[in-house]
Parts: structure tokens; C-alpha cells; sequence
């Protein structure tokens, strides 16, 4: 039980550091750039990883972390920021919490799991929470940038079930697996920032600091944790405890930028962390029930 509680803490982590990204991009990083930050999101943290793995995919591995990489970095990530520079942070807040719904609707299609109504009542429960939180009379809506941000959802919900249902490679870590996926998803980013954006604008202190952030801290540390937690963790409990980046986007907002919670946001935090707790109490997938031991054989006499 401990450790279980340890690994849940600890994945966590990952998003409520991915929770500071709308402050981050918001407040640091250049306007308007949307592919080239997902790029230096990406494909340095990448890097790192994978020189502190000291370990390239092998065999059929190279194809699974394409694939992985392309959904989780290079389309989640694209779709992220594009949301983040359209959205209000509480509209991209809103359309990112329907995770843990996707997820069990990747579960059921991908893992061929069965998932029970409760789950799906407190995946509502979480986008109700958190839509409490973060939603405000004067939010805009803009239709790319909510498709954006509901596909970035979606995206990145089906890479985790796939890599639930692959599990991690013989022999290499998260470490391993979260640096071939960055650098993946990163390369295939490279072309399309550099040909839709054009090239590097002129950098401010502010910018660097940003992106050296984003990089280390939200992208290389987030991901090796998000990928533990996978390898040790339900898929499905697992997808809700990623509501904790919206509701830590609503905390460093009230923290760093003064904003004030009243009596309605509050009541949506403890719903959605009620919803992310019970998730993690109680929500079992029902699994296949265990084919039946065969029949010893007879002992012959001689």
C-alpha cells in the first residue's frame, strides 16, 4: 500500500508541472509561437533523456516509439500550445480534463477492457470540477482552439494506453522510453515549426529562462515520471490523476498572478480532487475472468 501511494504521488508530479505550462507560455515565452515552442519542449528534453539512458530502441521498438512519440509529443504537444495561444487558460483547462474519458474510451477499443459506469461518472465529475475552477463569465471560446485542446486530450490518452498495453521495453527504463518518444515526436516537429513559422525570432532572457524550464523541469523530469507511472499504475485511475494539471494552473494562477477563488471554484477543486481521489480508491477495470486450472492428470499404475 505504501508503495503504491509512493508511485501515485510521485506520477503526480508529472501533471502538476505540466500544470504551469499556460503561466509559463502565457508570461515567458515569444507570442505566437506555438510549433517552435513544442519543438524546444520536445526535442532537447529528448536528448538528455536519452543520453542519461545510454540505450537506442531496438527491433520493433523503433517503429512503437514513432508511433508513441508522434501522438504523445508531436501531435499532443502541437495541440497544446495551439490551444494554450487561442484559448483563455481556463477554456484549454476545461477541454484538457476530458483525459480520464478518452482514456476509457481508449481502454475499451485498444485494450478490449470493459470499463465500469462509476468511472465514467467521475471522469464527468473531474470535467464538471474543473470547468467550476477555471471557467469564468468572460471566457471566450474559439473553435480551433477548442478542437485543439480536445485533441490534444485524445491524443495523448490513446499513447498512454498503448504504451500500457506495449509495456516498457526489455530492458530499458522510463528514462529510456520517455527520451525516444521526446526526440520522435521533437524531429518530426523540426520541419513543421521551421515551415510554418519560419526561423528563430530574436530571444529575451525571459524567453530562455522559459524554455530552459520547459525543457528540464516540465518536459525531460515530467515525462521519466509520467512513464514510471505508467509502468506501475492502472491506466484508467492512472489518466485521472491528470487533472491535477488544470487545478495547479488554477493554484500558481492565485499564487503568482493574484487571482481570487470564490466559493464556486472552490467547491469545483474539491470535486475534482474528490473525483481524482475516488478514482485512485476505487476504480478497477473489470478484468477478463482467469481461464480455469487444467485438470491434473491421473496417475497411472504399473
Amino acid at each position: 500500500m505504501a508503495t503504491r501511494a509512493r508511485d501515485i504521488v510521485l506520477t503526480a508530479l508529472a501533471p502538476a508541472m505540466w500544470g504551469t505550462t499556460y503561466l509559463v507560455t502565457t508570461e515567458f515565452l515569444p507570442p505566437d509561437r506555438p510549433m517552435l515552442t513544442a519543438l524546444l519542449r520536445a526535442l532537447p528534453a529528448g536528448l538528455l533523456l536519452m543520453l542519461f539512458a545510454r540505450r537506442l530502441p531496438r527491433g520493433e521498438w523503433w517503429w512503437k516509439a514513432g508511433v508513441i512519440g508522434t501522438l504523445n509529443i508531436a501531435a499532443f504537444f502541437a495541440l497544446l500550445f495551439l490551444a494554450a495561444y487561442r484559448l483563455p487558460g481556463g477554456v484549454a483547462a476545461v477541454a484538457a480534463a476530458v483525459g480520464p474519458l478518452a482514456t476509457a474510451g481508449a481502454t475499451i477499443l485498444i485494450l478490449n477492457q470493459n470499463v465500469r459506469l462509476r468511472t465514467w461518472l467521475l471522469g464527468l465529475a473531474g470535467v464538471a470540477g474543473v470547468s467550476l475552477v477555471v471557467l469564468t463569465a468572460e471566457a471566450r471560446l474559439d473553435t480551433i482552439g477548442v478542437i485543439a485542446g480536445i485533441g490534444g486530450a485524445v491524443s495523448m490518452a490513446t499513447s498512454t494506453v498503448l504504451t500500457k498495453r506495449w509495456g516498457l521495453p526489455r530492458g530499458a527504463g522510463p528514462a529510456a522510453l520517455a527520451g525516444w518518444q521526446l526526440t520522435a515526436g521533437g524531429l518530426l516537429l523540426l520541419p513543421v515549426a521551421f515551415l510554418f513559422e519560419g526561423g528563430l525570432p530574436a530571444f529575451t532572457g525571459a524567453n530562455v529562462a522559459g524554455y530552459v524550464y520547459l525543457g528540464l523541469v516540465n518536459t525531460a523530469l515530467g515525462y521519466w515520471l509520467w512513464f514510471r507511472g505508467i509502468g506501475r499504475l492502472s491506466v484508467v485511475p492512472l489518466s485521472f490523476l491528470g487533472l491535477f494539471a488544470p487545478l495547479t494552473a488554477a493554484f500558481v494562477g492565485w499564487l503568482v498572478l493574484g487571482e481570487t477563488f470564490t466559493v464556486w471554484q472552490t467547491a469545483g477543486f474539491v470535486v475534482a480532487l474528490a473525483a481524482t481521489v475516488a478514482a485512485q480508491l476505487q476504480v478497477k477495470l473489470r478484468r477478463p475472468r482467469p481461464a480455469e486450472p487444467a485438470p491434473r492428470p491421473e496417475l497411472v499404475r504399473i
